[in-house]
């Protein structure tokens, strides 16, 4: 039998986890966001989502609307100098989230579907080939969360 090179587990986490790359990208922005636009443009701005390198970020009212816009250009740079993956920014007039409430997941969580024997079964023998016993764990974790989600 033939073994294939070890991988790291942040390499795997993306294909078991849709979307979990851009969802992680899009918290570094939040977190980064008072260091990448100082205090003030932090405090009544917010980005909201990424879609193919398109930053929206929401404004808390019109005349800081209209300064971001006139900054856009020197803001894009910015954040561009940080996260390569942002090619422009969009900023749409709204309500701010609470702090909170910007770092929670924006889908609600499907209830949990029980697993039933053959489903643990073919979990069980999917993680029989690792050795590690903390790994195999970690792995039968998330492939139960994922077959669950995924009825």
């Amino acid at each position: 039998m033939r073994f294939r090179a070890p991988r790291a587990v942040a390499d795997l986490l993306p294909t078991a986890i849709p979307n979990l790359g851009d969802r992680l990208l899009e918290h570094r922005i939040r977190r980064a966001w008072p260091a990448l636009l100082g205090a003030d443009a932090a405090r009544r701005t917010q980005p909201q989502a990424l879609a193919n390198g398109c930053l929206s970020v929401c404004v808390d009212n019109s005349p800081w609307l209209h300064e971001v816009t006139l900054r856009a250009e020197e803001l894009t740079r910015r954040v561009q100098g940080r996260f390569p993956e942002v090619r422009a920014l969009r900023f749409v007039l709204g309500a701010l989230e609470p702090a909170e409430a910007a770092f929670t997941a924006r889908s609600p969580k499907a209830p949990a579907v029980p697993l039933d024997e053959s489903a643990r079964a073919a979990i069980d023998e999917a993680t029989s080939v690792i050795h590690d016993p903390t790994l195999a764990a970690a792995a039968r974790r998330l492939l139960t969360k994922a077959w669950r989600s995924s009825r």
